[in-house]
């Protein structure tokens, strides 16, 4: 699979800051995300906070996520404005998580999956009827039933605190790469109505639960 510029400058950057972190744990306390420091004013931590991993398995599950589903994103929109989905999603899960753990000071998250599940639900909008695959699930499934089905799953991780896992900027992410995707190509709201109505009803489902202080 032939990999563009810049998703091989994404994926350096993920490495290298990470590898950092690893090794410098004062580098990796400055740069992380903390409710406490960004409500401080140190809000390049809503940034910084997506390169960094909390060890390697972390982050080569990013970035093989990314590896697979950066070039179909890239294919149809080109460098420039995958880095902008890119980076709108890393913020838009930073921002949410913000917003649904103000109260929390102490509340600390690290990781690219905000920004990576912001391309992966890129590329399920621009092609929802792809087949994947995964070790847990050896059966391939339309990419639009994963996606529906993982932001679902997120909203009960994020109502049942399950494990030490950031929902939040999971969720954030993917109405990023979601939102990002239909002004970037507002023709799929003709061309792929339904899906775009199916893939928008667990961000509907959010918001109720939010607005009715159930989550």
């Amino acid at each position: 699979m032939n990999l563009s510029i810049a998703t091989i400058v994404i994926i350096g950057a993920n490495v290298l800051a990470s590898i950092k972190g690893f090794n410098d744990f004062s580098f990796f306390e400055r740069y992380k995300f903390n409710i406490g420091a960004i409500n401080r004013g140190e809000k390049i931590r809503t940034i910084t906070s997506g390169f960094l991993h909390v060890d390697i398995s972390h982050l080569l599950f990013n970035m093989l996520t990314l590896y697979f589903f950066a070039p179909i994103v890239v294919q149809y929109f080109g460098d420039v404005k995958f880095i902008i989905i890119y980076f709108v999603s890393l913020l838009a899960g930073s921002l949410l998580s913000l917003s649904f753990h103000k109260n929390e000071p102490s509340y600390s998250a690290v990781g690219a999956s905000g920004a990576v599940t912001g391309v992966l639900y890129a590329a399920i909008l621009l092609q929802p009827e792809m087949r994947l695959a995964f070790f847990f699930i050896p059966i391939p499934i339309p990419a639009y039933l994963f996606g529906i089905g993982y932001l679902l799953y997120s909203i009960y991780g994020m109502k049942a605190r399950i494990g030490n896992i950031g929902h939040t900027a999971h969720f954030g992410g993917a109405i990023g790469g979601y939102v990002m995707t239909l002004l970037m190509m507002p023709s799929l709201l003709a061309q792929e109505t339904l899906m775009v109505f199916l893939l928008a009803i667990p961000i509907v489902i959010l918001f109720i639960l939010e607005k009715t202080g159930k989550i």
